[in-house]
């Protein structure tokens, strides 16, 4: 049977990626997207999910707008990266798919109070601004959710919009706090797991090649979107992020981690926004996050672009 998945999303080339991956795999059940504010503004996240949605030729799937700024400091988005609209890289039409009304908020409330309880997987790309609110609203609904499976963090990486904090997390850190707080089963992506999943040139290629035309659109994503990481990191190729949320639902053992405590630090100027993660069990803190530390890159990219193909 499918996975039932809501994905909550700031999109971000690397989230387009990571929603097109989800839709074109029968193991995935994609209840609907929930978006947030976070690398653009909210205004453009909930325009590009609809327009991600229109490249795979799926204008059925529901698309909610959600917070528009995190729970206490004002918005940071990441323009710098993702180019003015989030999705630079290939022009795209307005899409034709309606926003759904209602807030994302509720229908995030509603799936999980609707769905039977243990069924459906909170997928979250971006800052954790609607899942927190989401638990704060209806606390009822923490004991409904099978997994949260989420990018953000760094433990070994660091950082990449502070010197101490990865941008999901540090955009809104009180709801990170919230999240990690839940007792929901965690699965982090950091960018310990992240930078391991490089988008060299012929991977790119790879996606050109396909001939089709989420192939081309994806391969222009990733073209731009490289540009900033390839100069930042000196290295070869992009980290492609969000995509490895999905592929883990679908092939967890090219994964590996550790069970362990990891906490949000939301007080300290200097690092705030900082997963603290206990990786060498140094704490006697409880558990509560499997945080991802390697990939299978090659395995990934092949099962990311043979999905890719089918659309």
């Amino acid at each position: 049977m499918a996975r039932k998945i809501i994905i909550d999303t700031d999109p971000g080339q690397d989230d387009a990626v990571a929603i097109l991956l989800a839709l074109a795999s029968p193991e995935i059940d994609l209840l609907g997207i929930s978006c947030v504010a976070g690398n653009v503004p909210l205004k453009l996240t909930s325009l590009n999910a609809r327009k991600v949605c229109e490249v795979a030729g799926r204008g059925d799937v529901r698309v909610f707008a959600g917070c528009d700024r995190p729970l206490v400091h004002p918005l940071v988005t990441a323009e710098h990266v993702h180019g003015k609209t989030g999705l630079d890289g290939v022009e795209l039409p307005e899409p034709a798919m309606a926003l759904q009304d209602g807030h994302a908020v509720d229908f995030i409330i509603d799936t999980l109070r609707a769905e039977p309880a243990g069924s459906v997987t909170l997928c979250a790309l971006g800052p954790l601004t609607n899942i927190a609110l989401a638990l704060r609203k209806a606390p009822d609904i923490a004991g409904r959710v099978q997994e949260i499976v989420l990018m953000g963090g760094a433990y070994f990486e660091v950082g990449n919009i502070t010197p101490a904090a990865e941008f999901n997390i540090y955009v809104d850190p009180e709801a990170a706090d919230i999240v990690f707080k839940s007792g929901i089963p965690l699965t982090v992506m950091p960018l310990d797991l992240t930078h391991k999943a490089l988008v060299t040139a012929p991977i790119v290629d790879g996606f050109e090649a396909l001939g089709n035309h989420a192939g081309r659109v994806v391969a222009s994503w990733t073209h731009f979107f490289e540009r900033f990481d390839k100069a930042k990191y000196g290295s070869e190729g992009a980290p492609l992020h969000d995509p490895t949320v999905i592929g883990y639902l679908l092939a967890p053992e090219l994964y590996s981690g550790r069970h362990i405590n990891v906490e949000i630090e939301t007080r300290s100027d200097l690092t705030r926004g900082m997963t603290v993660a206990d990786w060498w069990g140094v704490t006697d803190r409880p558990a509560n996050a499997m945080f991802m530390g390697d990939i299978d890159a090659g395995a990934f990219f092949a099962l990311l672009t043979e999905r890719l193909a089918r659309l």
